[in-house]
């Protein structure tokens, strides 16, 4: 039997900072309105940097503390909805950035959850015994997609990347992992591609910003968060309290918090760091689970669900000991 284990975490953010008090200088806003909706301080921003980029950096720091060699990397997936081009993919320069050998490498698109969906992607691959050692990665610029005029989205997004190394194992560390999708037809989180063109007039391409439902976001969020934690346990026949924390998307603390009340679980280990990256999408998960670790929040031997919502609509979840 092929199981597979985490081997190694890392995570990058640009080094610009733009807190709640710089953001009234461009938007019609203040610190109190965002932080008591949101939890958010402050978010990193990309200046002359990519998507790659960061997936760069986050993904050297994966493989150093992995201890693994590069060269025995067999599969590259990176999670994204900010990519740099529309081909080539991120995961594909980011293998050539890296140095790797020419192996299997793609992008997947499934918005904050991407980075669920790409690990239970490469876990089932590995598991399969096609491949030994994954580099998975979620990277995005969201804010290259922010519409600075719109104050109750501008507020939300920041930039970063995380990124994970998992192997196999001889041990079940990677316990379980599920994923779902219902097609949001409502378009309650859409970011439009560029309109068709007629040749005979030419007209330039424009880039569309992130649109958002914020109410209605905020139900299915609530919703589907215990829904998915519920599931992985109910599988799995353990309980709450049998998990030493909960690794959340971050996307807004009265998510995080609405979910934990209804799940009866304590806020103290609902790892929460959106005060000062925002909601970096397909990076917030592994962003999350790699500045946990490095704090000794999650110890080696513990337990925890880590959880994902986004557009789509999407969803996923896994159980992890470490």
């Amino acid at each position: 039997m092929i199981y597979t284990k985490i081997m190694g975490t890392g995570s990058y953010v640009p080094s610009k900072v733009i807190t709640n008090e710089e953001l009234k200088r461009f938007v019609d806003t203040n610190d109190e309105w965002i932080q008591s909706r949101t939890g958010i301080k402050e978010r990193h921003i990309v200046t002359d940097q990519g998507t790659t980029d960061l997936a760069y950096e986050a993904s050297l720091k994966a493989i150093k503390d992995s201890g693994i060699n590069k060269d025995d990397i067999d599969l590259v997936i990176v999670a994204t909805v900010t990519p740099d081009n529309y081909f080539p993919g991120v995961s594909n320069l980011l293998q050539a950035r890296l140095g790797l050998k020419e192996i299997m490498t793609f992008d997947v698109n499934a918005a904050c959850s991407g980075f669920i969906y790409a690990l239970n992607i490469a876990d089932k691959m590995i598991k399969s015994g096609a491949y030994k050692n994954a580099l998975i990665v979620g990277a995005e610029t969201l804010t290259r997609l922010t519409d600075w005029r719109d104050r109750n989205t501008c507020v939300l997004f920041g930039d970063a990347a995380g990124a994970m190394i998992i192997s196999r194992s001889e041990e079940n560390k990677i316990q379980d992992i599920v994923c779902g999708s219902k097609g949001d037809v409502d378009d309650l989180l859409i970011c439009n591609n560029v309109n068709i063109k007629d040749p005979e007039v030419n007209a330039a391409s424009v880039q569309d910003h992130i649109h958002m439902k914020g109410a209605e976001v905020f139900k299915f969020a609530t919703r589907i968060l215990p829904k998915t934690v519920n599931e992985l346990l109910d599988r799995n026949g353990i309980k709450l309290d049998d998990l030493d924390h909960i690794v959340a998307h971050q996307a807004n603390e009265r998510i995080i918090g609405k979910a934990a009340k209804d799940l009866k679980f304590g806020m103290d280990k609902m790892f929460l760091n959106i005060g000062r990256y925002g909601n970096t999408s397909a990076a917030s998960v592994p962003l999350a689970i790699d500045e946990a670790i490095k704090l000794n929040v999650l110890k080696k031997g513990d337990k925890f669900i880590t959880v994902a919502f986004g557009g789509g609509l999407t969803w996923g979840g896994a159980l992890i000991e470490l």
